[in-house]
């Protein structure tokens, strides 16, 4: 029988990798200040395993992850602590072009196990670097995986499975779900990259929405359930992303809004839209309807609010699609 806990979405990610450290000696953390725990996730992990496996960084992320990729490329499981996401950008040529395309230009000889982390996500008022989601970003250069977990359950089966996997991935979380709570199993598991999970059955119209905005999605359809039945799917993974499992939603639904935190142009929900429309045009009953963050600088202060996607975009999308 499985032993359930309920813990929080940080708690999840720090089990995955004590679990993971304590499983395979080649995995290893490193990052700014992480051994003095910053972030809930790696909190304890110094005292834990020490200086060896939990690295303290000068802060200089082309180095961080250049020195990740050595490691990888030794036979280490390195897992990057950026703290925040956006901080990646830092690190631009060696996270998109070079980690991202090593296997490839080797001729698929040379396997590049490699995690990246961070937060992100816009609500908490921190504005630009610290809020921006790259996922857009990352999943255009060919070659790393990308996930997002949107409940604890997730996150510890997403983190073990990008701590396993043979090529770079990076794994990001929503600031906004960091302490939300649910029940994880004690017992090992991995939830597969690449695969999707519908959160919500429904049958008018298929919600795709990923981090906190599933949160927001499934409170719209609850609150429409008497008037409008609403599906909602979590990709967990951008790339690969299953588009099969989308598919087969809009084929009950026939009809699709995207929720997506990132900035609307050449983003996720772009692809996505584009992939609908090549793979299930024939299944759409009304056009593809996108909720994003509009093309301008994340700002900072309270002004935020104003830019993300809110419960109310998000219903007047369904409410636009189902007319």
């Amino acid at each position: 029988m499985t032993n359930e806990r309920e813990i929080s979405l940080t708690e999840a990610i720090r089990e995955a990798i004590v679990e993971e450290m304590e499983r395979d000696e080649s995995v290893y953390a490193l990052g700014i200040c992480i051994q003095a725990g910053t972030f809930p996730h790696t909190k304890g992990l110094y005292d834990q395993f020490g200086a060896k496996r939990v690295v303290d960084t000068p802060l200089a992320e082309p180095g961080i992850v250049g020195c990740a990729m050595g490691s990888a490329q030794e036979g280490l499981r390195p897992i990057v602590d950026f703290m925040y996401a956006g901080f990646s950008y830092f690190a631009g040529s060696e996270v998109f072009l070079q980690a991202s395309q090593y296997h490839f230009m080797h001729g698929s000889q040379l396997p590049l196990p490699m995690v990246m982390m961070g937060a992100c996500g816009v609500g908490r008022r921190v504005a630009n670097e610290h809020a921006t989601l790259p996922y857009g970003a990352l999943i255009h250069h060919p070659g790393i995986k990308v996930c997002m977990p949107s409940t604890p359950y997730d996150a510890k089966g997403l983190m073990k499975a990008a701590i396993r996997d043979n090529n770079p991935v990076f794994f990001l979380w929503h600031i906004n779900t960091m302490m939300m709570k649910g029940m994880v199993p004690s017992e090992d598991y991995i939830v597969p990259l690449g695969v999707a999970d519908v959160k919500r059955q429904g049958t008018d119209v298929t919600v795709l929405a990923s981090g906190m905005q599933v949160h927001n999605a499934l409170k719209v359809a609850e609150q429409l359930k008497d008037e409008i039945s609403i599906e909602v799917v979590d990709p967990r993974s951008f790339e690969p992303f299953d588009c099969e499992t989308l598919l087969r939603s809009i084929e009950k639904t026939s009809r699709l809004v995207i929720v997506d935190e990132d900035w609307e142009r050449a983003g996720f929900a772009a692809e996505v839209s584009a992939q609908v429309m090549e793979k299930g045009y024939d299944l759409l009953d009304a056009p593809v309807k996108r909720v994003c963050h509009p093309n301008m600088p994340i700002p900072g202060g309270y002004i935020d609010v104003y830019t993300m996607p809110t419960p109310e975009r998000i219903e007047a999308a369904i409410r636009d699609v189902c007319r």
